[in-house]
């Protein structure tokens, strides 16, 4: 993947979440700091969103990002939170710090 070429975005909707143009901006908005950061490490992330317990209310629409790092175990991060919005910028926040935490421990055991 080039520099230039956008990072491969996944997005699978679950039950219950529909998936509109909005919400998918809004989450590759939220993982400009990713791509920008580590997307030449990795080959795509695949978000999955599924509305936890339907109708009820509350805290029910979970977002769980999946990063696939070249020649590595995806690292995930997830988030539960009242919308697919916020569920989808707290996991966000959540992988960068996981994917810097990951790539930071790879640059320290065996230098680039």
């Amino acid at each position: 993947m080039e520099a230039t070429d956008p990072m491969e975005l996944i997005t699978n909707p679950g039950d219950g979440v529909h998936l509109s143009d909005a919400l998918n901006d809004h989450l590759r908005s939220k993982l400009e700091p990713v791509e920008r950061k580590h997307g030449e490490r990795l080959t795509r992330i695949e978000a999955h969103f599924k509305d936890e317990n339907a109708n009820k209310g509350g805290r029910d629409i979970h977002c769980l990002l999946e990063a696939h790092p070249r020649g590595s175990d995806p690292i995930v991060a997830e988030a539960l939170a009242e919308d697919a919005y916020t569920a989808a910028h707290q996991a966000a926040g959540k992988l960068e710090r996981a994917l810097s935490s990951h790539f930071g421990k790879q640059d320290r055991v065996r230098p680039h």
